[in-house]
C-alpha cells in the first residue's frame, strides 16, 4: 500500500507541477501593408502561422490565428493569456486586406485587458499600427512628415501601450544589435552584440519606462548595395542618421506585460534560432512563465533616443534584378 500511495503521489505531483498550456491570440489583420510572412495564400496557413504552430507545440503555447478584428470583445479576449500582433495601419478600417476591422470598443477592450494583466507580444509591423493621428486615408506612400515628433502622452493609446512607433525604414541591410540585458530570457549566449539581415525600423514615441533589450547601433549601418549593381538609392541611410535607439524592449502596461521586437520582416529570420530564442523568451515573460527584472533603463542605454532623423521618403523593396549580399 505504501508503494502504491507513493506512486500516486508522484503521479499527482507531476501533473500539478506541469505548466498549463498558455493560450495566445495571433492577430494579423493588415489595414495597410501586408508582409509576406503573414499573408495567407490559396487558403493555406501563413508562414508565421506554420512556424508558431510548431513552436507552440514544443513550448506549451496554443495559438489561435485570426485576421478578423470584429472578434475583439471583452468576452472573446478573456479566454487568452496574451495577444500577439503582426498587424499594420488603422485597424478600425477594413483597409487594404478587407478583413473585418476592430471597433473603437474592441480596441479599448484590448487595452483594458492588457492593463488588467494579460500579456502582449508585438513583432515588426506591430509598431506600424494605429499611428498617432493617422487614418487609412492619410497613410499614403509619401514622406510622412507628421510622424517626426515625440507626442508623449498625446500619442495614440495603442502606441503608448506598445512603447514605440515606426517612422520609416531603410532598405534591408545587415544591422548590429547591442545587447543591453543578457540576463533576460532568450538572450543567453548572445554576447555583447550580434548582426542580422533585416528591414530595420526607425522609430519614435518611446515610452519613458522601457526596459530596452536591444539597441540599434546606427553607427554600424552599412551601404546595403556595396558590391552590387550601381543602384544605391539616394538617402538609403537617412532613417538611421540619429543616435542609437531601442529596437527590442519590454515594459509593464498596468498589470500587463508587453514585449516588442522590430525584427521579423524576413521569412528566413523566423527560422533563425537567434530570432526564435529571443521571441520565445519574450513570449515566456509576457505570459508569466518566467520572471525578469524589467526596471526601466532607456535613459541609461539610449540617452538620446528621442533625437530624430531627417525626414525621409518611404523606402520600397529592392528593385527587380538587384540583390543585397545576405538577402534571400
Amino acid at each position: 500500500m505504501k508503494s502504491l500511495a507513493l506512486l500516486l503521489f508522484v503521479a499527482f505531483s507531476s501533473c500539478a507541477s506541469a505548466a498549463p498550456v498558455k493560450k495566445i491570440l495571433f492577430f494579423s489583420k493588415c489595414s495597410n501593408f501586408e508582409h509576406s510572412v503573414v499573408r495567407e495564400r490559396a487558403g493555406q496557413p501563413s508562414w508565421c502561422q506554420q512556424v508558431l504552430t510548431e513552436l507552440g507545440a514544443k513550448h506549451g503555447y496554443a495559438f489561435t490565428f485570426t485576421k478578423d478584428g470584429s472578434k475583439f470583445t471583452p468576452e472573446y479576449l478573456a479566454q487568452f493569456d496574451a495577444y500577439f500582433f503582426y498587424t499594420s495601419g488603422d485597424l478600425l478600417s477594413a483597409g487594404k486586406d478587407g478583413n473585418p476591422p476592430m471597433t473603437a470598443a474592441g480596441k479599448q477592450a484590448l487595452l483594458d485587458a492588457i492593463a488588467g494583466g494579460k500579456g502582449f507580444i508585438g513583432t515588426h509591423s506591430a509598431a506600424d499600427t494605429f499611428h498617432t493621428d493617422e487614418t487609412a486615408e492619410t497613410n499614403t506612400n509619401q514622406p510622412r512628415t507628421w510622424r517626426y515628433q515625440n507626442r508623449g502622452d498625446k500619442a495614440d493609446p495603442y502606441i503608448r501601450m506598445l512603447g514605440g512607433e515606426l517612422i520609416v525604414h531603410g532598405t534591408q541591410q545587415v544591422g548590429r544589435m547591442i545587447v543591453t540585458d543578457p540576463r533576460f530570457p532568450g538572450f543567453a549566449g548572445r554576447g555583447a552584440s550580434f548582426e542580422l539581415m533585416e528591414e530595420w525600423y526607425s522609430m519614435v514615441n518611446f515610452a519613458p519606462d522601457l526596459h530596452v533589450l536591444l539597441v540599434q547601433d546606427t553607427a554600424a549601418m552599412k551601404d546595403p548595395f556595396a558590391g552590387t549593381k550601381d543602384w544605391p538609392p539616394a538617402g538609403w541611410d537617412t532613417p538611421y542618421k540619429r543616435p542609437p535607439y531601442p529596437s527590442t524592449w519590454v515594459r509593464m502596461h498596468g498589470k500587463g506585460r508587453v514585449f516588442y521586437t522590430a525584427m521579423g520582416h524576413r521569412e528566413d529570420n523566423w527560422l533563425n534560432p537567434l530570432f526564435q530564442e529571443i521571441l520565445l523568451g519574450g513570449i515566456a515573460w509576457a505570459v508569466r512563465n518566467v520572471d525578469a527584472d524589467v526596471t526601466p533603463n532607456i535613459a541609461q542605454v539610449t540617452p538620446r533616443a528621442n533625437e530624430l532623423p531627417p525626414v525621409s521618403a518611404p523606402v520600397g523593396g529592392l528593385p527587380k534584378g538587384v540583390t543585397v549580399p545576405g538577402a534571400k
